[in-house]
């Protein structure tokens, strides 16, 4: 069976300790997790809130964002994962946030400072453009759109538990945005639900650079890992 090792350590790099077998073993003190091989029939790469606000040029929070995602390429590195896992005949996943609407949270008595962000700058506005998904990342037949999320939990009123279990999906393989916000949340979940959780460090980025998400990542998930360490696994099934 193909595995791969991988050190959680410091933003989660790659170890240079490669073990070949399966199970949880150490390195110089450091825990490694072993990424196992993805069957294509069981395993769905979710994308977290691909939209224009995120990750076009023109999007509200791409300013934000630009400097980190540059750094990463992190849209070379969403297209190759979905590219990838497409012609691998993995499923691939949109788990969108709702988009906003004029009045959305109105006669709310707790919204988050999430939500509230989101209504005062109109983030993601129903039909805009902003709303809409980056044109690279835009769904193909075939994807799964999930119901929208009003949270960062993905799973939360929404069917993607539904869906996973109707396609027979137990391995989920994370990237999008934000990664101290959706991505997180509905990652961890997914972990406390049961399924194998896999991040993918450099096809994610948090909105909050210092806050470092990933580091608590790998107290739930099975595994956190590059783009290149994931597509080698996804392109050899």
């Amino acid at each position: 069976m193909l595995a791969l090792a991988v050190a959680l350590e410091g933003w989660m790099r790659p170890s240079p300790h490669i073990r070949l077998r399966a199970g949880f073993e150490f390195a110089l003190g450091r825990p490694l997790v072993v990424l196992t091989r993805y069957p294509a029939n069981r395993t769905g790469l979710l994308l977290v809130d691909p939209f224009n606000d995120f990750l076009s040029d023109g999007g509200k929070l791409w300013p934000s964002l630009r400097s980190g995602a540059e750094a990463i390429d992190l849209l070379g590195n969403l297209r190759t994962l979905v590219e990838t896992a497409r012609r691998a005949g993995v499923a691939v996943l949109y788990v969108p946030h709702r988009r906003w609407r004029e009045g959305d949270f109105d006669g709310w008595r707790h919204p988050t400072p999430w939500q509230l962000t989101i209504d005062r700058e109109a983030l993601f506005a129903d039909g805009t453009w902003g709303g809409d998904w980056h044109p690279a990342l835009a769904p193909q037949p075939g994807d799964v759109i999930v119901q929208q999320h009003w949270g960062q939990n993905g799973f939360f009123n929404t069917d993607l538990d539904l869906q996973l279990k109707q396609h027979g999906l137990d391995s989920l393989v994370f990237a999008g945005v934000a990664a101290d916000l959706c991505v997180a949340a509905t990652a961890r979940y997914g972990a406390e639900l049961g399924y194998h959780v896999t991040l993918v460090h450099d096809a994610t980025i948090a909105l909050d650079p210092a806050a470092c998400p990933l580091h608590a990542a790998r107290l739930f998930a099975h595994a956190v890992v590059s783009t290149a360490d994931i597509i080698a696994v996804l392109g050899t099934m």
